[in-house]
């Protein structure tokens, strides 16, 4: 059957060969002028109490090179800074995120960048400075970013209409559905839902109206007719990868026997990136747990007091290379939670085995504060595929056997798919996503999902539980849930 297929799509294309030289839409650069100006107000809005704040009151505290940061040296600074935060939280995506979102991220990146700029001004200054003026700029960054958000939101909305949308699938269905639940309906206007069999056996004419496209689980061949075609014809197009092209995201482009060649390897990155990744995790688990401390201990006494069983919860699972481990959590549950050894995920909230002071763990991930312990010790990262229990892996490898490509990495602590995915994202989506992670290894990843796991620690949504009977695998050739 797939033979037929791709036999019928190689016909269509050869038919369908004489593309238009040139796009039938120009690129709307009024459209991106416009939003590069829109986010550039964003910082000089929320730079501006800064700089009056610091111009005011703080530059007649320096003591260490005042001339140098009088020339605006520490201005730049927060604008660098505030920006990098910015955008690890996606604090700009006008178009993308609701205003409620937006701010969200704008009050992180804000909060995060006032953090840093008062510890370099109390290097500078060499006593802790006010922080009285401090608190007042940041009220007015939280008021200005509040209204930035709902103005820039208005202002896009009200200028540019949704895009009209296709959505072609073929193993996974139903993501028309997600643009209403995550507010997107706005963007995207969805006018035509077919299977990719509809498409190809039209010639394609179905998408002609279109101004985007989203090309969900597609085979290769298929997916590659359609398109060169949106390309051609100026459609911009958003494909949910399959893992094949996960993996060969990070190929590396090579020129041999004079062809264009692309190389793809098993995770191996260079020694000098294991070096400053380890050391990454020394330094970091060592801060933590010195800054963390305190709610350590608290927590500690909190379950003991609550049950008088154990604080501590060692579980077994896999890392790099299948190899196992006993990683350490604070205990949520009540002791007898897995008494018949059976391995269950948690339901979330509707869970009967969470103790009350586990409810609150869970929800802000306090319970897996110990494993930085876990981390000094070496046998987990800082950032890396969140580690799996053997059983469930093994469950989930008899539907999805490339689910075992996760162990090519060292676990860790927070990972790419906890901070864009959820408790409940499908381990299918996971493994997708931690791919995408294990394909590109870099420090400054690293930095980024460590500050972007800020993000989602008070957020409901990200410690969902698995609902009774919701779909745990899913391969290539399965629908998605």
């Amino acid at each position: 059957m797939d033979a037929q297929r791709r036999a019928q799509a190689r016909g269509r294309e050869r038919r369908g060969r004489s593309l238009p030289r040139a796009p039938k839409r120009a690129i709307n650069l009024r459209h991106d002028f416009g939003l590069r100006l829109i986010k550039v107000a964003n910082v000089l809005m929320i730079a501006l109490p800064f700089i009056l704040c610091w111009l005011l009151y703080y530059v007649h505290t320096v003591v260490i090179f005042p001339s140098v940061y009088r020339g605006g040296g520490i201005i730049l600074m927060f604008i660098v800074l505030y920006a990098f935060f910015g955008r690890t939280y996606d604090a700009f995506l006008v178009s993308l995120k609701r205003v409620s979102e937006m701010f969200y991220a704008q009050l992180l990146s804000v909060v995060f960048a006032d953090g840093f700029m008062y510890i370099v001004l109390w290097l500078m200054s060499g006593a802790f400075p006010n922080i009285l003026p401090a608190l007042a700029a940041l009220a007015g960054q939280i008021a200005l970013g509040a209204f930035w958000c709902w103005a820039a939101n208005r202002w896009y909305f009200a200028h540019y209409a949704g895009q009209r949308t296709g959505v072609v699938y073929d193993v996974r269905r139903g993501v028309e559905d997600l643009f209403g639940q995550y507010g997107m309906e706005q963007k995207f206007d969805v006018q035509v839902v077919c299977t990719v069999e509809e498409c190809l056996e039209r010639n394609m004419e179905m998408l002609g109206s279109l101004t985007s496209v989203f090309l969900c689980g597609v085979h290769s061949h298929e997916r590659n007719v359609i398109l060169k075609y949106c390309v051609a014809n100026g459609i911009v197009v958003y494909i949910i990868p399959r893992v094949g092209d996960v993996i060969m995201s990070g190929a590396k482009k090579i020129h041999m026997l004079h062809l264009p060649m692309l190389r793809v390897d098993r995770y191996n990155p260079p020694p000098e990136h294991l070096l400053a990744k380890r050391a990454l995790d020394i330094l970091m688990s060592i801060f933590l747990l010195v800054l963390t401390s305190p709610v350590l201990l608290v927590t500690a006494v909190l379950i003991k007091l609550e049950d008088g069983g154990s604080i501590l919860y060692r579980q077994t699972r896999l890392t790099k290379d299948g190899r196992e481990f006993s990683m350490l959590k604070f205990r949520s549950m009540v002791e007898s939670a897995e008494r018949d050894g059976v391995a269950r995920l948690s339901t979330g909230e509707s869970d009967p085995r969470i103790t009350k002071i586990g409810r609150v763990l869970r929800s802000h991930r306090i319970d897996e504060l110990p494993q930085l312990f876990n981390v000094l010790g070496g046998s987990m990262s800082i950032v890396g595929p969140r580690p799996e229990r053997p059983e469930i892996a093994a469950e989930y490898e008899k539907e999805m056997p490339e689910f075992a490509l996760r162990l090519q990495a060292k676990a860790g602590l927070t990972g790419y798919a906890q901070v864009y995915g959820k408790y409940n994202t499908t381990p299918y989506d996971k493994l997708q996503m931690d791919l995408m992670y294990i394909s590109r290894p870099s420090i400054i990843e690293d930095v980024k999902i460590l500050f972007a796991t800020m993000m989602i620690l008070f957020k409901r949504d990200s410690t969902e539980g698995i609902a009774p009977g919701q779909v745990v695998a899913q391969n290539d050739d399965k629908p998605a849930a």
